[in-house]
């Protein structure tokens, strides 16, 4: 520091010198401490003439002779592993507008510095860098949980349901002189959560009411239900309060479509037969009568749809299927006993085997902690206007694996609190990195 120390002592001269070349100076000066200190021993060597042992990283390099400039044919070497290269590649980084890698490490070389060891630097910096991270962070992933009980008990079908609405369909309700009225609907499908069979019920609008409606509709059908699942919407909010029916309902993290990918999946799977069905009947005005018959011949398909891979092997010519235990024919008990004792055993044998591998997030990932800064994501709006937010509650599961969190963000001047699945958040800031400290 000797030279800076000489200019800041003889002012007269520094308001003579350029500001940039105040700064090489200074880059200089530091470079050569730290070079002085990492490479003592081969400075050494070189100052006594002798030659350098062919293990010291300062060892390599054919293209002294080649027509390049002189920063890059003689670069200034660092060591990975010390705070002034980081540093260099903070600032550099950020001087190509934290773009990736490759053009990180291109900006260093035209300046002169190889840092041994340096593509690895390089991705650590970034990888840690926020501005990064709000740019183009992934989402936070974990293991997939285990299957909760709903899906692993043998009980009769639609004791443990999860339920959703689809839709919506325009349907002619009237006539009049000036054409024909419209209105809007749409379907509530419920969705066994052990035999994977499904019921549909038609409602006219998404209110509390409507949606009580059908739970009547689906109850005095299939009998009592003990256990629902869905999402937080309102309607379905407004049910469990209203609800004397003495049913248990577990509400899913908010914006965790993937927490119902049980009956999710069996909607993708009735969109796609009405689909077919609307292709079939062409132009036809679609009505309500039309539409509920629709979906009763859609709620039929799907329940007679294979369970499991179906068996070549002729001693088991039986199907394994929903409508096995939902179809029962008056007088012939005996028979339909059987067939309810056969869907049971081959349920347990060859469709649990089936739940049992992970199709995704098979490898566990570190929790998120309370503390931790995050990006929350929200479709509404560009990712650069995504709110910030920290992580100020977890919600470990049965697995000690956090996997939905309360995020406090401010909106607008106002502080507010938002449960959502970890999915949902990119990590800026770990908690655990203000504790660590960089080595020099």
């Amino acid at each position: 520091m000797a030279k800076l120390t000489t200019l800041a002592r003889n002012k007269s001269k520094a308001s003579g010198q350029n500001t940039t070349n105040l700064q090489t100076q200074a880059k200089l000066t530091v470079i050569s401490s730290v070079q002085q200190y990492e490479f003592k021993e081969d400075i050494k060597r070189l100052h006594k003439g002798e030659q350098i042992p062919k293990t010291s990283p300062l060892v390599g390099g054919q293209t002294s002779l080649a027509d390049f400039p002189y920063d890059e044919r003689h670069p200034l070497i660092l060591p990975k592993k010390h705070h002034v290269s980081t540093l260099l590649v903070r600032h550099y980084h950020q001087g190509v507008v934290h773009q990736g890698r490759h053009l990180t490490e291109g900006v260093l070389r035209s300046a002169g510095v190889w840092i041994i060891g340096g593509k690895k630097l390089v991705s650590s910096v970034i990888y840690q860098c926020v501005t990064c991270r709000r740019l183009r962070g992934k989402p936070v992933e974990q293991k997939m949980a285990n299957l909760p009980e709903d899906r692993l008990t043998m009980e009769p079908p639609f004791t443990r349901v999860g339920l959703d609405v689809f839709g919506r369909w325009s349907v002619v309700t009237r006539k009049t002189r000036g054409g024909a009225a419209e209105s809007k609907r749409w379907a509530v499908l419920f969705s066994c959560l052990g035999t994977r069979a499904v019921h549909i019920e038609v409602i006219e609008s998404m209110s509390t009411s409507c949606f009580i409606n059908a739970l009547r509709r689906f109850f005095a059908v299939r009998g009592p239900s003990k256990v629902f699942r869905s999402d937080r919407g309102t309607n379905f909010i407004g049910a469990y309060y209203l609800s004397n029916e003495g049913c248990t309902w577990t509400f899913n993290t908010p914006h965790s479509s993937h927490m119902g990918g049980s009956w999710e999946r069996m909607i993708g799977i009735a969109r796609r037969i009405l689909d077919a069905m609307f292709l079939q009947a062409g132009s036809t005005r679609l009505t309500h009568e039309v539409l509920t018959t629709l979906m009763a011949e859609v709620m039929a398909i799907i329940n007679a749809r294979p369970l499991v891979s179906i068996s070549t092997d002729s001693d088991s010519p039986t199907i394994l299927t929903p409508s096995m235990l939902l179809t029962p024919k008056a007088g012939q008990w005996q028979h339909v006993q059987g067939l309810a004792n056969t869907f049971w055993k081959r349920w347990r044998q060859e469709y649990l085997s089936v739940l049992h591998p992970r199709r995704k997030w098979t490898h566990d990932k570190d929790n998120v902690q309370e503390g931790d800064v995050v990006l929350l994501k929200d479709e509404q709006v560009k990712r650069n206007e995504w709110p910030i937010g920290l992580i100020t509650k977890t919600f470990p599961s049965e697995d000690k694996k956090v996997r939905k969190v309360e995020v406090k963000v401010v909106k607008q001047g106002t502080s507010r609190v938002y449960l959502r699945p970890v999915t949902q958040l990119i990590l800026l800031l770990p908690r655990s990195s203000e504790t660590k400290t960089d080595k020099s």
